[in-house]
């Protein structure tokens, strides 16, 4: 049978969303224009055992209102059990088509995997909770490696290791990169923002159908220092006409909210052991606010009332010291002061996921008055970009030295604190992500730290919630298993309190 006599599965998607103890939203259709919408289609939950539940897709949705092209529909399945193992299957209704040989039946689109979230953190030697965390994702050269690596680390990875769910925290496309970006026409930009999407999901096709994937935008979802338009940037020169700064936004805007569908302030928890939150500190930036008022609230009041260790995820870190030429969360000094306040004044201690910066760190530091820690874990770039692009490279620092300082330290009125890098006697830390030399005339002119994902995996001990995190370079593979290598020559560990 010629399966393309009718179209390349590669131009579907299969996206495992939001996943709970007993639930799961599926996200299928195509980002390509060239595809139609199925007659009839439907996705299928297969159990460990064998047992099948279907649901029949009945109305598809724009992901990009105004553009003809292009659909998707959400499916939600509940009732399931905790802690299990479930594959999924997007199909669609082929109808005879005697002169191709084809009968009638169901052709399978895409296919993905997933676990339910477990009622509480495992115990030590059963197995972990396990968080696969990344950022800024450039599809340029990146040849489905990130993908790959990811697949064969959740499929053949240890139980310790392999993600339950996985985290992108920010830029997973670079909507301005190019001189295209330079339309005046508005359906030029939405086509074009479009595409992108199309581009970067099927080049993260293995990554996004495996294990439930919560995502947040940075500013690369929009352009570079979003909300603001004050960049010097020749491709974001156009932004200052309205007419394309609203069409921009509007279609950079749908991405996030039909694609990636992002959360604002959203919560979950793994029975009284650990509470995580994920907090969009991007879309809704004003001038001197990073959320405005209620759903800030939203997270203080997750910050100050755990009773049990947190795992906070923002798309930017908070030990970062202020950067002159394009906002950081420092930039907002009352409401970083505010969020620092409120993670601090609780006896527990707080793991925070983050990317942006193009490097990957772990550091920790006390925090407040709760005799609490702060334990900040960054992970990018997933795969780094490209060109002129390429100069945006960074490579892990041991800065800023204390934490808080400025006036973060004089408003909470905290005496700052020295942040452990762990350096072992020498100027490198044993947890920055290697680097690598750039070469000018290539496509990589400037030093660079290594595409890699990071693994975040907690697990219930004598002591409190362990936790171990490792930096998996996805450029490199194992020859035995033809895994990723891992970037730190021993994990990361401690304990939560």
């Amino acid at each position: 049978m010629n399966q393309n006599a009718y179209t390349s599965t590669a131009q579907w998607s299969l996206v495992v969303h939001r996943v709970s103890r007993h639930s799961v939203e599926v996200w299928v259709g195509t980002l390509f224009p060239t595809l139609k919408k199925p007659e009839r289609a439907r996705v299928r939950l297969i159990t460990k055992n064998g047992k099948v539940r279907t649901r029949i897709i009945r109305k598809w949705q724009r992901p990009f209102p105004g553009m003809k092209q292009r659909f998707f529909a959400v499916v939600t399945f509940r009732g399931l059990e905790a802690g299990n193992d479930y594959r999924l299957e997007f199909e669609r209704r082929i109808e005879a088509a005697p002169r191709a040989g084809i009968r009638r039946r169901w052709q399978r689109l895409r296919s993905g995997t997933f676990r339910t979230l477990p009622s509480r953190v495992p115990e030590k030697g059963r197995g972990a909770f396990t968080i696969g965390l990344g950022s800024c994702f450039y599809h340029h050269r990146d040849g489905g490696r990130a993908a790959a690596s990811y697949k064969a680390l959740y499929e053949r990875g240890r139980n310790t290791i392999r993600p339950d769910v996985t985290v992108l925290a920010g830029d997973q496309v670079y909507l301005d990169i190019g001189f295209d970006s330079l339309s005046l026409t508005e359906q030029e930009i939405r086509e074009r923002i479009a595409a992108d999407y199309a581009l970067h999901w099927q080049a993260l096709g293995s990554l996004l159908s495996r294990g439930g994937t919560w995502m947040l935008p940075d500013d690369h979802e929009y352009w570079n220092d979003y909300p603001f338009t004050d960049s010097l940037l020749p491709t974001l020169l156009a932004l200052k006409l309205p007419h394309v700064h609203n069409s921009w936004t509007k279609a950079a805007s749908d991405g996030v909210k039909n694609v990636q569908r992002s959360p604002v302030v959203e919560s979950l928890t793994l029975g009284n052991d650990l509470s995580v939150c994920l907090a969009d500190l991007r879309s809704h930036r004003s001038e001197h606010k990073l959320l405005p008022e209620a759903p800030f609230n939203t997270l203080l009041e997750w910050a100050a009332h755990r009773t049990c260790p947190g795992v906070l995820v923002i798309p930017q870190p908070l030990i970062v010291e202020q950067n002159e030429v394009e906002r950081n969360i420092r930039s907002y000094g009352t409401q970083y002061a505010r969020l620092l306040e409120a993670l601090g004044s609780v006896s527990h201690d707080v793991v925070v996921l983050s990317g942006d910066v193009h490097f990957g760190r772990i550091a920790s530091v006390p925090i407040g008055t709760g005799r609490a820690r702060l334990v900040e874990i960054i992970s990018s770039s997933m795969s780094n970009l490209t060109g002129l692009n390429g100069l945006a490279t960074g490579v892990a620092t041991d800065r800023p030295d204390r934490f808080p300082h400025g006036t973060a330290a004089e408003a909470l009125g905290w005496q700052p604190q020295k942040v452990n890098y762990y350096k072992n006697g020498g100027s490198r830390s044993r947890f920055f992500v290697q680097s690598r030399k750039g070469r000018l005339l290539s496509a990589y002119p400037r030093d660079r730290t290594r595409e890699h994902i990071m693994t975040v995996s907690f697990c219930r001990g004598a002591e409190g919630i362990e936790v171990a995190a490792q930096a998996w370079l996805l450029r490199q593979r194992t020859k035995a298993g033809n895994m990723p290598v891992p970037s730190f020559t021993k994990p990361f560990r401690t304990i939560l309190k």
